[in-house]
């Protein structure tokens, strides 16, 4: 067979097509998580000196919607004022009503909560900033109550994970925003944001760690290989993990912080560090090995043609077994706590 002669331009051409080819084709997958999301609105207006942030959704027996969320004065800082607070609505539109300051304290910053049911009892786990006693190191706390009205109980072992020695030999400097998850087996997991500075010492990278117990209240145990989840060696972070089990399969929404869907794209990610890009999915058959992973979600821009900023801390409603709303903070100019989107039709991703 003859093979026809090629000229340099026509190889290189060739080489360039090979290679652009090669790169689309690693694009991240949107996932059909994503595809079904449909926009609702912004909620939880702050009031005037206040910020609110983030919310974790939960519905009670009687069908009525509850909100737990962050709330900081303006004039104070997350890291030593943050609140938790818990609102009421009919619906994820609202309107909502205030209830109560559920953790604040003169002691420690209650931050970023995350909500689940187990059988009748809903377990908040949230970041503890005990100042007072660490220095600002950011832990992990949990606490449990049989009705969203309280009263709500810590756990004796608070901070069930800690802010230093988390795992030794593993450089984990850091334990924040936890996500709570029942196990098939049993038991119980709290994946959360842990940070290593095995690289620099002046910026750790944040990374997905696990630990596991046989009681709600703990003690739990850091998974011995962890973190399950790192781009670290690309010196690319990730955080506001929100985990879930669902159809025989295990799920974890994430903020892609700086730009590892470019990493795995082929491309050069871009700066800016915080939510201002898609956010990703991961499946996972023992919530072990996550494998690579696919666009969670889009940005306000895209729901809302707002202009751009920073979608964080995904958290879902449920109903009736099934998710039914995503809802996630965001860092722009309005005053509420963020905007919720529609789940429609979604079983799953395929296996």
């Amino acid at each position: 067979m003859m093979i026809p002669k090629l000229t340099c331009t026509q190889l290189v051409v060739l080489v360039l097509f090979a290679f652009v080819g090669q790169v689309r084709s690693e694009e991240l997958e949107e996932s059909s998580f994503s595809k079904s999301l449909v926009p609702g609105s912004y909620v939880i207006p702050a009031e005037e000196g206040n910020w609110n942030w983030g919310m974790a959704p939960i519905y009670d027996d009687d069908g009525k919607l509850h909100v737990f969320n962050s709330i900081i004065p303006l004039n104070g800082s997350w890291v030593k004022n943050s609140k938790i607070a818990h609102y009421t609505a009919d619906k994820p539109e609202g309107p909502y009503t205030f209830v109560e300051d559920t953790f604040a304290s003169d002691e420690a910053s209650y931050h970023n909560p995350q909500i689940k049911k187990v059988g009748d009892t809903y377990v908040l786990v949230f970041l503890l900033n005990r100042f007072n006693e660490n220095g600002s190191k950011q832990e992990v706390g949990l606490a449990t109550a049989k009705s969203l009205s309280g009263p709500w109980t810590e756990s004796p072992l608070n901070p069930v994970i800690p802010a230093s020695g988390v795992l030794k030999g593993a450089n984990i400097v850091h334990a924040s925003n936890p996500t709570f998850v029942a196990a098939p087996d049993g038991k119980y997991r709290i994946y959360y944001k842990s940070m290593t500075d095995k690289y620099s010492r002046k910026e750790a990278i944040r990374e997905i760690s696990l630990a596991i117990s046989d009681r709600i209240e703990g003690p739990y145990v850091n998974y011995e290989k962890n973190p399950v989840i790192s781009y670290a060696d690309e010196k690319l972070d990730i955080e506001d993990p929100y985990a879930f089990y669902y159809n025989g399969m295990y799920y974890m929404i994430v903020e892609d912080r700086r730009g590892v869907a470019d990493m795995l794209a082929g491309k050069t990610p871009q700066g800016r560090p915080g939510g201002l890009r898609p956010g990703l999915i991961y499946q996972s058959k023992d919530g072990i090995d996550w494998g690579r992973p696919k666009i969670g979600y889009q940005t306000n821009e895209i729901y809302f043609g707002d202009p751009l900023a920073r979608s964080e801390r995904p958290s879902i409603l449920w109903k009736d077994g099934k998710p039914e709303c995503l809802f996630l903070a965001c860092h722009d100019d309005k005053p509420s706590a963020g905007y919720f989107l529609r789940i429609t039709d979604w079983n799953g991703e395929d296996k």
